[in-house]
C-alpha cells in the first residue's frame, strides 16, 4: 500500500540519493589527496565545489522534509538490494531499491553535481566570477 505521495517521494528519494553522492565526494577527496597525480589542486577544487553545492542542495532538501515531518533510513541491505523505510504521517512505507540502480542515480547526482559546480565558478553563472 502507498502512504507517501509521489511529491513526499521524490523528495525523500533525492534527500537520500544526494547524501550518497555527498559520501563518494568525501570518499574521492580523501583517495585524491592520498593518490599519486601530477596536479592535484583542480580535481580537488571541483570536489569542494561539488560538494558545496550538494550540502547547500540537500539542506534546502532537509528543511523542506522537516516541514512534511518526512524521514528516511535505511532498514536492510543484501548483495543485491537495499531497503528504505520512508516514514510520513504516522505511516512506514518500505522500498527496496537494486544495488547496481542506487550506484546510477548516485552517479547521475555526481554529474549533475559537476556541472552546476563548473557554472557556479564562472562569469554569469550562480556564484562567484572566477
Amino acid at each position: 500500500m502507498r502512504y507517501l505521495k509521489q511529491q513526499e517521494l521524490d523528495l525523500a528519494s533525492r534527500y537520500l540519493f544526494l547524501s550518497m553522492a555527498i559520501t563518494v565526494i568525501r570518499q574521492d577527496r580523501k583517495h585524491m589527496e592520498q593518490g599519486k597525480f601530477k596536479i592535484k589542486e583542480p580535481y580537488m577544487e571541483m570536489l569542494g565545489k561539488m560538494e558545496v553545492e550538494a550540502r547547500k542542495e540537500r539542506k534546502e532538501l532537509r528543511k523542506q522534509m522537516d516541514q512534511r515531518n518526512l524521514q528516511v533510513v535505511e532498514s536492510g541491505r543484501n548483495d543485491s538490494f537495499t531497503s528504505f523505510l520512508f516514514l510520513a504521517h504516522g505511516y512506514e512505507e518500505k522500498r527496496n531499491y537494486f544495488n547496481p540502480a542506487i550506484r546510477k542515480k548516485v552517479e547521475n547526482i555526481l554529474f549533475e553535481l559537476m556541472r552546476r559546480s563548473q557554472q557556479s565558478g564562472q562569469p554569469g553563472g550562480t556564484g562567484p566570477a572566477g
